[in-house]
């Protein structure tokens, strides 16, 4: 069985090449453009790992890593961050609120694919 992605961008183009990427891996994706958009998609779904970029209208990653983690069907979920933010300041504030890694774009394809297996048993 394939693993589930959950992709979070406000960039329609990131959104089509991760998504591309990770399903020619054999994973099912599914995407949203913000915290809010992604909130109200998982309320009906439990993926198998979340990556988010952190600088998005109406909700950012860090907002909704924060109540992503406040739910108890999410508290072990692996969740990446996949931004263009690389101040080490961010990270960790990331880290603190429960992210599990943190990309900073641009992630050629198979690095992508090798940090998932990475942080994803059995995928």
């Amino acid at each position: 069985m394939s693993k589930t992605i959950f992709v979070v961008d406000d960039s329609a183009t990131m959104l089509m090449s991760v998504r591309a990427s990770l399903e020619m891996n054999g994973f099912k994706v599914e995407t949203a453009s913000d915290g809010v958009q992604a909130l109200d998609k998982l309320n009906s779904m439990s993926p198998d790992l979340i990556i988010t970029d952190i600088n998005m209208p109406r909700m950012g990653g860090m907002e909704l890593i924060q109540a992503l983690r406040a739910m108890s069907k999410f508290r072990f979920t692996p969740i990446l961050t996949l931004t263009t933010e690389s101040e080490s300041g961010k990270r960790d504030q990331a880290k603190q609120l429960g992210a599990t890694g943190w990309l900073v774009k641009p992630v050629p394809p198979g690095d992508l694919v090798r940090i998932i297996k990475q942080v994803l048993p059995g995928a």
